[in-house]
C-alpha cells in the first residue's frame, strides 16, 4: 500500500531505524505513523517527530535520547532531531513537560522539602538535569565529582531529613558509592538517582560507554545492593511512578539511602500517571505492641530503681528513632547523670543542667568515666558499639547492669527482650514511671574540677598549640553556628567543645572516611543557609576532596573552614606510623585563591601564633562575615591531643591481635 493514500490509518512496522525513517521522508505525506517495538512491554502510545537530519550513527545525544518506539502515533515534523518533549525552560513548565517522569520526579522531590539538589553532569543524565533546573523550587548544585556530591547529599540530609544527589551511569555511580556507604553507616535518607541507559538498549546484547565492557548492565545496581534499602532500576514508563514513591517512601521509612537508576530516554515522554498532582508520600504509622511495651517499661523501672547510682547514656540511634525529645523529657523527669556516646554529640543538649560529657572509656570527658563505670545501672538508648567509640573495646561498661534500647526493641541486662517497642514511646512512657534518683550526678558535682582552659594561652610568637586553638574556637560558638568535624584528631578535640542550645554538631564516626567533611559541609551550610558553618580539617583529608571549597564559593556560601595543617595523617601515626604517612606539602591558601579566582566572596589566612589566630577569628567574624573565610593554621607535626595518642594506642592492639591459633 503506498503511504500517500493513507490519511490516518497507521501502519505497523519495525523498530525506526535510520533505513526506514529516510525512507518514509523522502515521500511527500503528512500522514500519521506508527512505529511498533515487538522487543518492549509497554503498550501505551508515546509522541515521536522525527526529521530528515536524523542520524542516529552520528548524533550521540539523539542516540541517547531516541524514544520508546512503542506503538508510537506522531506527524512528521520539521525539527532537527527525534524530539521527546522540548526541554522545559525555568520557571515555565508547560502542560507536557508537566506530565513527564522528569517532572514528575522534580516535583517529587520538592515536596519531600528537597530544594537542593547535588549533581555532576553526564550524558546519561542530561535531560533528567533540565527537568530539575527547570522546577521552580529547586536548585541545582553542580559539583565537581561525584563523591563529593554524594557527600554532600549526606550533609543536607543531617539538616533537613533528606537529602539526593544526581549522577550518570556506573563511572558516577560507582563513584558516588563511597558516599552512599557512609550515609547508610549514618542511617541518613539519600536519594541517588542515576541516569541510566537507554530502555531499548536493555536486552539487547549490547556494549555501552561508561561500563568495564560487558553488555551486564547490572553491575552498578548490584554493588548498591548492599548499601542501600531499595534499589529501583526503571526501564520503561508503566510502573516508573510507582518505583519512585516506593523508593522515596523506602528512604524515609528505613532512614537509609536508597538506588534510583532511570533510562536517559524516558524523562521527557508524556504519560498519563504522571498528568495529575503527586499524591503526598504517607507513611503508615509506626506503633508499638501496647502490651509489650507496658513490660517493657514494669521491668526495667524496676531494674533501675533497685539500683543505687544509676546514669543514662545517649547513642547515635536517637536520630534515626527520633527520640532526642523524649530522651530529655526522661532525664528531667529522673534526674540520673547525663552522658552520650561519642558518635552521639550533638543529639542531646549540652546545656541540659545533668549533662556530664562524653563516655568514650579512658579518653572521656573529664570525671564522665569514672561516674558511668562506676554506676550500678545503666540505660543506654541508641548505642552503637564498635572498636573506635570502645576505644578497641576497652570500656567497661558491663552488659548485666545495662537497659539497651534500640529503635525497635528493649534488652534488659542478660535478661529478656522486648519487640515491637518504638524508642520514643518507651521513653516518654518510663518517664512517667521511674524514682527520681540524683545520686550520680551528685557524685560528679563532688568530684568534679573545671578542666582549667583559661590558664592555655602561648607565649607572644611561640608557635600556635592545637589546645590553645580550640579555647578560642569555643568563644565562637552560638545558636547561629554549626560544627563539621572531619576524620582525625578534629574528633577528640571537637568533642571537648560545649555546644550552646541551637548549634549543631556533626562527624562520620561509623564510617570515618577521611575527606567527607568538604563534601558535607558543603551540604549541611546549603540546608541551613541562616547557620554558619565551622569546619575543621586535617590537611591529608583536605587533599582528598579539597575542590569542592569551589562549589561553596559559588553558591555564596559563607563556611569557616580551620585547615590544620600538620605535614601528614597524624591520626594515623598515632596509630602506626610509617613514611607513608607524611604528605606533599601545599600552599593551601594560594590553593583556595586559585580557586576563587576573584569570582565570589572568599578570604584567606595562614596563621602560626595565637596572636595571628586571634586577628583571623576576628577578621572571619567581623569584617569578613559574609565571606568564606578560609584560615590555615599551621602546627608542629606531633601536635595532637593526648586523647588521640591514647585511642591511637588502644585501636593499635585491636587491630594488631595475633590469630586465635597463634595465641
Amino acid at each position: 500500500m503506498d503511504i500517500n493514500m493513507v490519511s490516518s490509518i497507521p501502519l505497523r512496522l519495525p523498530i525506526p531505524t535510520a533505513t526506514n525513517i529516510s525512507r518514509l521522508l523522502k515521500q511527500k505525506t503528512k500522514t500519521n505513523i506508527s512505529f511498533w517495538n515487538t522487543n518492549h512491554f509497554s503498550t501505551k502510545p508515546q509522541f515521536l517527530s522525527v526529521s530528515s537530519k536524523y542520524d542516529p550513527l552520528t548524533d550521540m545525544k539523539t542516540a541517547n535520547n531516541r524514544a520508546l518506539a512503542v506503538d508510537v502515533t506522531g506527524t512528521l515534523a520539521s525539527n532537527n532531531d527525534v524530539v521527546v518533549g522540548e526541554s522545559p525552560q525555568k520557571g515555565a513548565m508547560t502542560n507536557l513537560s508537566e506530565s513527564t517522569l522528569g517532572g514528575y520526579i522534580a516535583r517529587r522531590l520538592v515536596q519531600l522539602g528537597v530544594t537542593d539538589v547535588f549533581s555532576v553532569p553526564g550524558d546519561f543524565n542530561l535531560t533528567l538535569l533540565d527537568y530539575l533546573v527547570a522546577e521552580p523550587g529547586l536548585n541545582n548544585i553542580g559539583c565537581c565529582n561525584e563523591l563529593n556530591a554524594g557527600y554532600a547529599a549526606d550533609g543536607y540530609a543531617r539538616s533537613r531529613g533528606v537529602g539526593a544527589c544526581v549522577v550518570t551511569f556506573t563511572v558516577g555511580g560507582l563513584s558516588v558509592l563511597n558516599a552512599i556507604a557512609g550515609a547508610y553507616s549514618d542511617d541518613l535518607p539519600v536519594i541517588c538517582i542515576v541516569g541510566g541507559p537507554n530502555s531499548n538498549d536493555y536486552g539487547t546484547n549490547r556494549i555501552l560507554h561508561h561500563t568495564i565492557g560487558s553488555p551486564d548492565f547490572t553491575q552498578e545496581l548490584r554493588c548498591f545492593q548492599t548499601v542501600t534499602c531499595y534499589q529501583a532500576v526503571i526501564n520503561n514508563l508503566e510502573d516508573a511512578r510507582q518505583k519512585i514513591d516506593t523508593a522515596i517512601s523506602t528512604a524515609l521509612k528505613e532512614s537509609k539511602p536508597v538506588y534510583v537508576s532511570i533510562s536517559c530516554n524516558l524523562l521527557g515522554i508524556p504519560h498519563p500517571s504522571f498528568s495529575r498532582e503527586p499524591i503526598p508520600i504517607s507513611l503508615p504509622p509506626r506503633v508499638s505492641n501496647r502490651m509489650a511495651l507496658e513490660a517493657a517499661v514494669e521491668a526495667t523501672a524496676q531494674f533501675l530503681d533497685n539500683a543505687v547510682k544509676p546514669v543514662m547514656i545517649g547513642g547515635p540511634e536517637l536520630r534515626v528513632a527520633k527520640a532526642g525529645d523524649a530522651f530529655v523529657e526522661l532525664a528531667d523527669a529522673c534526674g540520673y547523670a547525663v552522658a552520650v556516646l561519642p558518635s552521639a554529640k550533638g543529639l542531646v543538649p549540652e546545656y541540659h543542667p545533668h549533662f556530664i560529657g562524653t563516655y568514650w572509656g579512658v579518653i572521656s570527658s573529664p570525671f564522665c568515666a569514672e561516674i558511668v563505670e562506676s554506676a550500678d545501672a545503666y540505660l543506654c538508648a541508641g548505642p552503637v558499639v564498635n572498636d573506635y567509640t570502645s576505644v578497641g573495646y576497652s570500656t567497661l561498661v558491663k552488659k548485666e547492669k545495662a537497659i539497651v534500647v534500640k529503635p525497635d526493641r528493649v534488652i534488659i541486662g542478660n535478661g529478656p527482650e522486648f519487640g515491637f517497642i518504638l524508642m520514643e514511646d518507651f521513653l516518654i512512657a518510663l518517664s512517667k514511671r521511674l524514682k527520681r534518683n540524683t545520686t550520680a550526678y551528685e557524685n560528679y558535682n563532688m568530684i568534679f574540677v573545671p578542666d582549667g582552659h583559661s590558664l592555655l594561652k602561648c607565649d607572644p610568637k611561640e608557635p600556635l598549640r592545637v589546645n590553645v586553638m580550640f579555647k578560642h574556637v569555643q568563644n565562637m560558638l552560638t545558636s547561629q553556628t554549626a560544627v563539621i568535624a572531619e576524620t582525625g584528631d578534629s574528633w577528640f578535640n571537637c568533642q571537648k567543645l560545649r555546644l550552646p542550645r541551637g548549634c549543631g554538631y556533626e562527624f562520620q564516626m561509623q564510617y570515618g572516611s577521611i575527606g567527607w567533611s568538604v563534601g558535607s559541609t558543603l551540604g549541611y551550610a546549603q540546608a541551613v543557609l541562616e547557620k554558619r558553618v565551622i569546619s575543621f580539617i586535617g590537611d591529608g583529608s583536605f587533599q582528598v576532596t579539597a575542590q569542592e571549597v569551589s562549589t561553596m564559593i559559588r553558591n555564596g556560601q559563607r563556611n569557616i573552614i580551620f585547615l590544620i595543617n600538620n605535614g601528614g595523617y597524624t591520626i594515623e601515626v598515632k596509630i602506626h606510623d610509617g613514611p607513608y604517612n607524611v604528605i606533599k606539602n601545599w600552599n593551601y591558601t594560594g590553593l583556595v585563591d586559585s580557586i576563587h579566582n576573584g569570582e565570589g566572596k572568599c578570604w584567606t589566612t595562614k596563621v602560626r601564633s595565637e596572636e595571628e589566630l586571634i586577628e583571623a577569628i576576628d577578621a572571619a567574624t567581623g569584617d569578613k562575615k559574609d565571606c568564606l573565610c578560609f584560615i590555615e593554621v599551621i602546627v608542629h607535626r606531633d601536635d595532637s591531643s593526648k586523647e588521640l595518642l591514647e585511642w591511637g594506642s588502644r585501636i593499635a592492639v585491636a587491630g594488631n591481635r595475633p590469630p586465635k591459633a597463634y595465641q
